[in-house]
């Protein structure tokens, strides 16, 4: 039998970070994908991308209505066809009965204020992110929670 070659193992933040980018490509967003994940106890609990809502035309079929209004980032967020990754992260848990009441979130994109919100009301623990967001509230409201909040750099090769 060959001798084992030695082999370093990916962090486990970084394993979560990967699987969260992987989970970003599913987003019908024609701006910016974004994916969330809720893992606790090293489990994947519930996953999401931003997209319209099941069974409506996603803005890759009808092109992208904040585009054709000139409304920027971080702005009017109700003036859209989808939804957040985060909350769809909240749906998905809620909708087959999985709390993620004490679960870290993994996001490749701070979240907006509106879903730093609903994580503080749905008691996670911290939120892993990578790329910044236009919307420093939620930063704010997540301090004021208690809520721990990491900047993570953004996997090699993604």
């Amino acid at each position: 039998m060959a001798d084992a070659v030695p082999h370093e193992r990916i962090s486990w933040q970084e394993y979560f970070l990967r699987i969260t980018y992987m989970v970003s490509e599913r987003s019908t967003c024609l701006r910016r994908k974004v994916g969330a994940i809720a893992v606790k106890d090293r489990r994947i609990l519930a996953t999401g991308y931003n997209g319209a809502p099941s069974g409506v035309p996603h803005c890759l079929e009808t092109g992208c209505l904040r585009e054709r209004l000139g409304i920027p980032s971080g702005k009017n967020h109700e003036i859209c066809r989808g939804i957040h990754a985060e909350q769809n992260v909240i749906i998905q848990a809620a909708t087959h009965g999985i709390s993620i009441q004490g679960a870290e979130i993994f996001c490749t994109t701070f979240p907006c204020t509106q879903c730093c919100k609903m994580l503080i009301n749905c008691g996670v623990a911290c939120i892993h992110y990578c790329e910044s967001y236009p919307d420093s509230l939620g930063e704010e409201l997540l301090r004021e929670a208690g809520v721990p909040i990491d900047k993570l750099p953004k996997p090699e090769g993604l």
